[in-house]
């Protein structure tokens, strides 16, 4: 995985600096060309994993997009030691080192990622002579896939609320590899960017993806199903509610994801699937997680000040246990105690067994759930009555009692869609994008409103000062 890394930062960074190709003519054993790379189907497999093991990163979804500083940004941890981890985050405090800190690395890793997969979707089409036709359709679609993903992340962080903000100049789209500053779109364009990637890769995808015959587990890639859902996500925040509904079906009606079952969610500690495995349409596949996950972040070891999580009160209030709450799986079984400290087990990696990637119950992170669709499609649903109706799926597989439909209002829906944001993606990065999206103003175990403007991350001083094009 090292290796792949490299090549990609030396693709990249070839076409950025001249002095690189002499550096190239060496070539050092553990360095290839850009040429030799593309010259075959393994070495474009090679560049896609280069872009996974990015994406894998702390820097990106192997932490500060999942469980660390975006869950921090949205409240989810209550941790005040001296020394510990997220406290200017949490206090939302962007002009801290901190903050700083951590956005520019996603930054930074994002586009660094963005330039290995625009390399490996100019070289499908330069070296197309390399690749069958299934191989060109699956390898260009998941890059094209993976562009609108990344795209979408950053611009979710430091781009504006999108009904405000749709004309104003958010992010680059980068669609080549060279030195030049690009003028960053409007929001609405990166939004139309990120769809048409999207759209190719579909069409692209649908005759190719084993996924689609149930041949191959492909949660680990950016597959047929994970490009609806983005599709789904991307359109419910931009407002396309009829489009997001339509995408979101595609992949509830496929049958492919299946709830986690009782026995699986309750099982002995060694067994227990507690990232529902089943249900994740793409995942990210982070090898060494425990290093951070458990050692730093969540277990207690004596430190609960130090640690992510929150008192009982708080998981209580969470997960409404007063309310019928009380029978839910993801309170149960996931909030989890150490020393007599609640902690989020999440991602507590306990799975005994060695089985192929795409199966194990451990070291992944969740990138699209399920359940997502299912949250989509009842924000999107003609009326209250059916939008309860899809959420009730979600309730009844989490073990929860189901909403009376028959009088359910718009605002009552949209309230229930809310906590069930909050239940379901705590630790995983997606509810501060959800607040965001709708405009929330506090958010949970917030004791005082926010200013909107806080839900825009700065661009980082490097970008600005390289790009004059902001202003």
């Amino acid at each position: 995985m090292k290796k792949s890394l490299t090549i990609i930062i030396c693709l990249v960074a070839s076409l950025v600096f001249s002095s690189c190709k002499k550096f190239l003519d060496v070539k050092p054993k553990s360095v290839i060309s850009e040429d030799q790379l593309f010259a075959s189907e393994i070495g474009f497999q090679q560049a896609l994993t280069g872009v996974y093991s990015q994406l894998a990163s702390r820097a990106l979804y192997g932490d500060n997009l999942s469980m660390g500083f975006v869950s921090a940004l949205a409240q989810n941890y209550a941790v005040s030691g001296a020394g510990a981890p997220f406290v200017q985050t949490r206090a939302l405090n962007f002009a801290s080192a901190e903050v700083i800190g951590y956005t520019n690395n996603i930054w930074d890793t994002a586009y660094a990622a963005i330039a290995g997969v625009n390399k490996i979707i100019a070289s499908t089409e330069k070296r197309k002579d390399v690749l069958s036709a299934t191989s060109y359709a699956l390898i260009r679609g998941e890059a094209l896939a993976l562009r609108a993903f990344l795209h979408f992340e950053v611009l979710r962080m430091f781009g504006p609320e999108y009904t405000t903000g749709a004309a104003m100049k958010a992010i680059p789209y980068k669609t080549t590899v060279d030195q030049y500053a690009k003028i960053p779109s409007v929001t609405s364009e990166v939004v139309t960017l990120a769809l048409a990637d999207l759209s190719e890769a579909a069409d692209l995808m649908k005759d190719a993806d084993p996924v689609l015959t149930g041949s191959q587990n492909r949660r680990i890639r950016m597959n047929y199903f994970a490009v609806k859902a983005l599709e789904a996500r991307i359109r419910i925040y931009a407002g396309d509610k009829q489009g997001a509904f339509q995408a979101a079906a595609v992949v509830v009606n496929s049958g492919k994801f299946p709830f986690v079952t009782p026995y699986a969610a309750s099982s002995a500690a060694g067994y227990r699937d507690r990232l529902y495995i089943d249900e994740e349409i793409f995942c990210i596949r982070v090898r060494d997680i425990k290093n951070w996950a458990e050692r730093q972040y969540f277990r207690f070891n004596g430190s609960a000040n130090q640690k992510l999580t929150r008192s009982a009160g708080n998981f209580s209030t969470l997960y409404e246990t007063a309310a019928g709450g009380a029978t839910d799986f993801r309170f149960l079984y996931r909030i989890e105690q150490d020393g007599g400290v609640p902690f989020p087990s999440k991602f507590w990696q306990t799975y005994q067994f060695n089985t192929l990637d795409s199966n194990r119950l451990d070291q992944h992170v969740p990138a699209i759930r399920l359940s997502e669709m299912y949250y989509i499609m009842a924000e999107a649903a003609v009326t209250p009555e059916e939008g309860a109706g899809y959420l009730n799926i979600v309730r009844k597989n989490r073990a929860l009692p189901e909403l009376q439909t028959g009088t359910i209002t718009q605002q009552i829906l949209e309230k229930e869609i809310t906590k069930e944001y909050q239940k379901e993606f705590y630790a995983e990065g997606q509810l501060f994008f959800y607040y965001k999206r709708k405009k929330i103003t506090k958010m949970l175990f917030m004791t005082a409103e926010i200013p909107l403007s806080k839900y825009v991350l700065p661009i980082p001083e490097s970008e600005l000062e390289f790009n004059p094009n902001y202003n």
